[in-house]
């Protein structure tokens, strides 16, 4: 309701950035009130806070980037009370008619909240969540790096002297990386010499990054396990699997208001693509393409291991479905099931279907 001597509901947008935030006030009826630049530091938010609130009662607040630099903002402002609107930045046809500055940016963030354009809860990132996010993170970039060193290995070796390429040639991964790792290659003064030192270097490279990439999986599979053990219940997901599906509906999975909200996220929902006489639908290739990727992994695994799965397969292909079809309507309702441990009770009528009823 607007304060009842100012007649004033302040919506304040927020526009993110690295070293500063700008800030922009609106009021009820969308007139621009004023505008705020504070530093990211905990005196900037404690000033930005201070002055929204001068300005009269709060409604909300709209943020940019409540998952990079407004991180932070989002989060104090949610310990206080205050609602929080994740917003999106301006589309293209709003830059090229109104112009790109910061100001702007947040005075279109706080118009979006005040007309509902914007209306979405961010994730929080402050609990086992957010833990997870960041140890997984760690774990697939070194698993990456892992792999391009090995790959260096490989490169390295189809131009090597023959008498070095002969001599590892025929090796298992872990004897190749052995024998490299203990190459002595003395003084650097001929190909072989470099070829064994380079060898050498991204040998142990890969085989410290095999270590670390063992001790964060056993740190993800720990959080996990005390974080959502229910969910390592569910047929054909494991520990980094879990981990994806955390991170994906973060610490307040509650936002998320149905399981069909929750397959959205993660890009599993049909979308429609109709015109004229056809009525179809199409893979959804939006929505956070690692959860996707979760849900395609956990089906492939039901598929070789899961009964139910299997009659389900045989029995969508003898009506004619292709297989593309089933792996969506498959990871469709392996998301509902996944949304019905992360958020226990019930919030859509159709939460309860079982697979002999997905679509």
């Amino acid at each position: 309701m607007p304060h009842p001597e100012t007649g004033r509901r302040i919506t304040i947008g927020v526009d993110t950035h690295a070293d500063t935030h700008v800030a922009v006030a609106l009021d009820q009826l969308g007139a621009r009130l004023d505008e705020l630049h504070i530093p990211t530091t905990q005196a900037g938010y404690a000033d930005l806070e201070q002055w929204a609130a001068a300005l009269g009662p709060i409604n909300a607040f709209g943020v940019e980037g409540t998952g990079s630099y407004g991180a932070e903002l989002a989060r104090i402002l949610r310990r206080r009370g205050h609602c929080v609107i994740e917003v999106n930045r301006p589309d293209r046809a709003t830059r090229h008619r109104l112009g790109k500055s910061d100001p702007i940016d947040a005075e279109m963030a706080a118009r979006a909240v005040l007309s509902g354009v914007a209306a979405s809860t961010p994730k929080n990132a402050d609990g086992e969540a957010e833990m997870v996010r960041m140890l997984k993170m760690a774990k697939d970039s070194a698993v990456k790096t892992r792999t391009q060193a090995l790959n260096q290995i490989k490169a390295i070796l189809v131009t090597a002297p023959a008498q070095l390429r002969e001599a590892l040639a025929g090796l298992a991964v872990g004897k190749l990386l052995e024998r490299c790792a203990a190459f002595e290659p003395g003084e650097l003064t001929s190909p072989t010499a470099v070829a064994q030192h380079t060898l050498r270097l991204l040998a142990r490279r890969n085989l410290q990054l095999r270590a670390e990439v063992k001790e964060l999986q056993a740190d993800i599979a720990r959080l996990t396990t005390h974080a959502a053990p229910t969910l390592l219940e569910v047929f054909g997901i494991g520990p980094d699997g879990a981990a994806t599906m955390m991170v994906t509906a973060g610490d307040n999975p509650q936002r998320l208001r149905s399981e069909a909200a929750f397959a959205a996220l993660c890009g599993s929902n049909p979308i429609p693509a109709s015109s004229g006489k056809t009525n179809r639908h199409r893979l959804n290739r939006g929505g956070d393409r690692q959860a996707n990727a979760t849900l395609h992994r956990i089906a492939v695994v039901r598929l070789r291991w899961h009964e139910p799965t299997q009659e389900y397969m045989a029995r969508r292909q003898a009506e004619g479905k292709s297989k593309a079809e089933i792996m969506r309507c498959l990871k469709r309702y392996i998301a509902r099931e996944i949304y019905q441990v992360l958020c226990p009770t019930p919030r859509h009528g159709n939460a309860g279907k079982n697979l002999a009823q997905t679509a």
